[in-house]
């Protein structure tokens, strides 16, 4: 399903293949012979999304950009069913295994893998090469360190550094959740004027 978003219409080459139950919105840009398989969506919020070449986006994923964290996917990625790249820079050659999570601000390096479940922080940079094992947390800049689930005041000591809440939300730490979904039911409320590309209004 292809969706008119902010005025912007999603863009993909002859080569590319997006599977019918799979949804891209707004200022998306495939490379050529993308594959966006089912049930994956790429929505470019308020912020573009593009890909490279020879990229494949697997079932259910779930590629976002943001206004000042577009996500940029390189050549010859791999985002696996269920990962999540949330305003970041995916470099050319990385797998993002099953589950995985990108935050905002973050940049996987060339031929790095963010193995199932793992998580790449915002703000965070994961040199080239490097490997995030399953279920680990990659945190810290200018250079990621690899947390194990259950390092919790560990990784703590750099994730407050990072400001999770001012990249995602744009709201300081501290900020009440009432006043958070306030802002982002506003923020998410664009896509009330969202148009099926050829087919009119999206249906009640």
């Amino acid at each position: 399903m292809l969706i008119e978003h902010r005025g912007q219409r999603p863009v993909v080459p002859a080569s590319a293949y997006v599977a019918p139950t799979a949804v891209l919105c707004g200022a998306v840009t495939l490379g050529e012979r993308a594959r966006v398989l089912h049930g994956a969506v790429l929505t470019a919020e308020d912020g573009e999304v593009r890909t490279g070449a020879d990229v494949v986006v697997m079932e259910n994923a779930l590629v976002r950009g943001r206004r000042e964290h577009p996500a940029i996917i390189g050549d010859a990625v791999l985002i696996g069913p269920h990962a999540h790249i949330n305003g970041a820079r995916i470099e050319d050659e990385v797998f993002v295994a099953t589950g995985a999570s990108v935050f905002p601000g973050a940049v996987a390096g060339a031929g790095s893998e963010l193995r199932i479940n793992s998580v790449l922080h915002a703000n965070s940079i994961l040199p080239p090469g490097t490997v995030v094992p399953i279920g680990w947390i990659a945190a810290g800049t200018p250079e990621a360190r690899l947390f194990a689930p259950g390092q919790h005041d560990e990784l703590w000591a750099v994730q407050r550094e990072l400001d999770f809440p001012g990249t995602v939300y744009g709201v300081p730490r501290g900020t009440s959740m009432r006043d958070i979904m306030a802002r982002q039911a506003d923020h998410f409320g664009a896509h009330l004027d969202d148009r099926l590309i050829d087919d009119g209004p999206l249906p009640e």
